[in-house]
């Protein structure tokens, strides 16, 4: 078995796990061992892996998207993962200027501690990141507002 399928195997076990085996048996209608034999590295199965429906059925209820996450690191893609699904943003362009400030702030504050020993590690990054999503998303909701405004 190549290197991507041992890696997507393990996103698919830990998709399994973070549902939980009987809840996942239940949702997608398989046995334990099928669903074991999607995330066996041994070679008898190397060839298996999880159907597409059944990856879709589970991450709607996992807590995060392990295998989707990895397929898009296999071809390079960044995600962002927001687990707040909101179908409408609450307040308006004045709140939104506010949290835009928070989120400012907030930005500026882990990058001061990221740089103060003059390196940004991985992990110091990755909270960057972050917070650098986390102020797109409040930037994309005030331009839906004004954009609501101007109508």
């Amino acid at each position: 078995m190549n290197s991507v399928g041992r890696y997507l195997k393990k996103h698919t076990e830990a998709l399994v796990k973070d549902v939980g085996i009987e809840a996942a048996c239940e949702i997608t209608g398989k046995s334990k061992a099928t669903l074991g034999r999607y995330y066996s590295d041994s070679e008898e199965h190397s060839e298996r892996y999880m159907p597409v429906d059944a990856v879709a059925a589970l991450e709607a209820v996992s807590s995060y998207p392990h295998v989707t996450s990895a397929l898009a690191e296999q071809r390079g893609i960044t995600m962002s993962y927001d687990n707040e699904r909101r179908n409408s943003t609450p307040g308006g362009v004045n709140a939104d200027v506010i949290a835009l400030s928070q989120r400012f702030a907030m930005l500026m504050g882990e990058y001061n501690q990221s740089i103060e020993d003059g390196i940004i590690t991985v992990n110091e990054a990755k909270r960057l990141l972050r917070e650098t999503l986390a102020l797109q998303h409040v930037l994309m909701d005030m331009k839906l507002h004004l954009e609501d405004e101007s109508n």
